[in-house]
């Protein structure tokens, strides 16, 4: 006898899409902390991305690393830049100029509203109104939480919501060119990760480790175990998963979720406790998510 639950496709989709959410947003809380403390956006894209690529490289060569699993290394060179060291890079940048509450209400904001659009443009899937309204429910919600933020922008601060912005482009494109080209979740995750390992010369030439070294022990395995397993390879698998199962369109709101639990891991990880304001946007997102889900 089994014993257990079956989920269906679309909560199976759901469930991954809100999965890989969740780890986002700690992706984003731990960076935060990371910049805080005196890691360079340079060494926290070196824990996003080196520790999945060697676990993962065994795959690849026995799929075939000269064509990368069938997948081609132009695709997969496009697709590690767009879903790896590329929007780590700026994600962790944009850190550096505005606080957590930017990058958490803009970056994904942009992916979803992104999302829906390139879906609609290069994928040709329908735009039903109930998307439609659930977009316009969604950018309403994130504009209250992300109101407060507004008011300490500066220059630096317009800068930096214009690389979270870009961030956002990356990973609705990233998202996009999966469902385009049918790509297996899994071989996605690896491809992207091992690829990636391309950082490591570039990070001891650039970079170096002396900053990482002299952080700590327990600091940087912090950023490897969130960084390197969670808001990376776990994510992009359960993101691209929820593609599959749902679709391109309907996937690309699970990023609007990310605000909410980023308010909420913020609040249990660093003591940052949300407003509000803050929770009546997350609300206000939520009503979107759920209408963005029907049609």
């Amino acid at each position: 006898m089994r014993f257990g639950v079956r989920l269906g496709p679309v909560a199976a989709g759901i469930a991954c899409g809100t999965g890989a959410a969740v780890f986002w947003a700690a992706g984003f809380t731990a960076a935060r902390h990371g910049i805080d403390i005196g890691f360079s956006p340079f060494d926290l894209t070196l824990h996003r991305c080196i520790w999945a690529g060697l676990a993962l490289l065994p795959l690849l060569l026995r799929d075939g690393a000269a064509d990368l699993g069938g997948i081609g290394w132009a695709r997969g060179v496009a697709l590690t830049v767009l879903g790896g060291p590329g929007i780590a890079m700026l994600s962790y940048s944009g850190f550096i100029l505005v606080p957590l509450g930017h990058g958490a209400v803009i970056q994904p904001s942009c992916a979803a509203l992104f999302g829906i659009l390139l879906a609609w443009l290069m994928l040709h899937e329908r735009l039903p109104l109930s998307r439609v309204l659930g977009v316009a429910t969604i950018v309403a919600g994130l504009l209250v939480i992300g109101g407060e933020a507004m008011t300490t922008i500066g220059a630096s601060g317009v800068m930096g919501d214009l690389i979270f912005v870009l961030a956002g482009g990356f990973f609705a494109m990233f998202g996009t060119l999966n469902r385009l080209w049918r790509i297996d979740p899994m071989r996605a995750t690896v491809v992207v990760s091992v690829v990636s390992l391309a950082i490591i010369p570039l990070h001891g030439a650039f970079a170096g480790y002396e900053r990482m070294i002299a952080l700590g022990l327990w600091e940087n395995l912090l950023q490897a175990a969130i960084q390197g397993i969670l808001a990376g390879p776990g994510a992009i698998w359960l993101f691209v998963r929820s593609v599959v199962l749902l679709g391109a369109a309907r996937a690309a709101v699970f990023p609007s979720l990310v605000p909410g639990f980023t308010l909420l891991v913020g609040w249990i990880a660093l003591g940052e406790v949300p407003t509000l304001a803050q929770v009546a946007g997350f609300a206000v997102v939520l009503v979107g998510f759920r209408l963005a889900q029907r049609g």
